[in-house]
């Protein structure tokens, strides 16, 4: 056997390792991408910007206005001094909120009776904005946890 021929065989060899290493490693690589993004063990686990039926302001309206907040953990989670913030500012501070292991809260935006599933902003006037907006959600060290944004907003995060 000639120099060239076993130098030829060497280089077909490895090419043909380097297509099958590719061919498994490419699917893998895509696997990855496309798999969920990483979510934040407490998060907004759903929006209700608009609330059914007439603007009316009314408190009945107000409360059908809500931000779902939402422990993923096994463990309960202290959320004394967090806070959720529309893009106008608005601002709920949570106070002496211990969310349970794997529970949700829902924020009314009108006054009511705080419960373990349900805290109320006390507002007077709507917060969450029905064409577009975007819900933070901050911990007690100011750090975001997690934003929500939907209609005209829904882009920006």
């Amino acid at each position: 056997m000639s120099v060239s021929s076993s130098v030829r065989r060497t280089t077909v060899t490895a090419a043909i390792a380097a297509a099958l290493v590719g061919a498994v490693a490419l699917p893998a690589a895509a696997a990855q991408q496309s798999a969920a993004p990483h979510r934040a063990p407490v998060f907004i686990s759903k929006v209700q910007a608009d609330s059914p039926g007439r603007d009316d302001r009314s408190n009945r309206s107000l409360n059908a206005e809500w931000v779902d907040v939402t422990n993923s953990t096994r463990q309960t989670v202290d959320l004394d001094r967090w806070t959720l913030r529309d893009d106008a500012g608005h601002t709920y501070t949570f106070r002496h909120v211990r969310l349970a292991p794997r529970a949700t809260v829902r924020v009314h935006t009108g006054i009511g009776r705080d419960t373990r599933s349900d805290l109320y902003q006390d507002k007077r006037n709507y917060v969450w904005n029905n064409n577009g907006d975007t819900a933070t959600l901050r911990n007690d060290r100011g750090r975001t946890v997690d934003t929500v944004s939907w209609g005209r907003d829904r882009h920006r995060h």
